[in-house]
């Protein structure tokens, strides 16, 4: 059995979703899991659980007797929880995440210049997660952002200031290369928005 097939067993065995699988030639094999999300029409409370030092612990126990059982090479496995720059991957993280700001990398330019604003042969955007329906009725993503620099603490904004266009961009999951949550320190808690840290992990050699 593949290496990721085994991770995928176990960790969804266990009750929570793989976000990451990362294999070092240094012999270290990070895994990232979360617990699974489900939108508030399914029943979820729309509260953000997280990932406990326990969960990645038991994670850990699992799989190290999993991967001898099947033989995996390794020297160390370490289990951790997303950090503040978590990879979107499947549509479901798009959708629990509507209305963060999130890195995405298109895996082509775009091509064409929107309205002259913005380079044709961008890939890199940084912007607010939206989801929006077609003139079709099939729904989509877009990101929103605004290229208006950001202003510093204390600083006056001239009122005869023209506020940056904001601008958007749609795109298809099949058309990223990569996408992540912007990594944005916050200090206010979870309640108000990710929290500054690197996660949750258990290490084990």
């Amino acid at each position: 059995m593949a290496l990721k097939e085994i991770i995928e067993q176990t960790v969804a065995g266990l009750g929570y979703d793989l976000v990451e699988t990362e294999r070092s030639a240094a012999g270290l094999l990070r895994i990232t899991i979360d617990l699974p999300w489900l939108p508030p029409a399914e029943g979820a409370t729309g509260a953000d659980q997280f990932v406990t030092v326990e969960d990645c612990e038991k994670v850990t126990r699992q799989l190290l007797f999993a991967l001898e059982v099947d033989g995996i090479d390794y020297k160390r496995l370490e289990v951790s929880s997303p950090g503040i720059d978590r990879p979107l991957r499947h549509e479901k993280d798009f959708e629990r995440f509507v209305g963060h700001e999130i890195d995405v990398t298109l895996k082509a330019p775009i091509g064409v210049a929107a309205a002259g604003q913005v380079n044709a042969t961008r890939k890199k955007f940084r912007g607010t997660l939206e989801r929006v329906q077609g003139n079709d009725g099939v729904a989509g993503w877009q990101i929103v952002w605004s290229d208006a620099p950001a202003v510093k603490p204390g600083q006056k904004v001239s009122k005869k200031r023209l506020p940056a266009p904001v601008q958007a961009l749609g795109f298809t999951l099949d058309e990223l290369k990569e996408a992540r949550l912007a990594p944005i320190v916050s200090f206010k808690g979870r309640g108000a928005s990710r929290v500054a840290d690197g996660g949750t992990e258990s290490n084990l050699d």
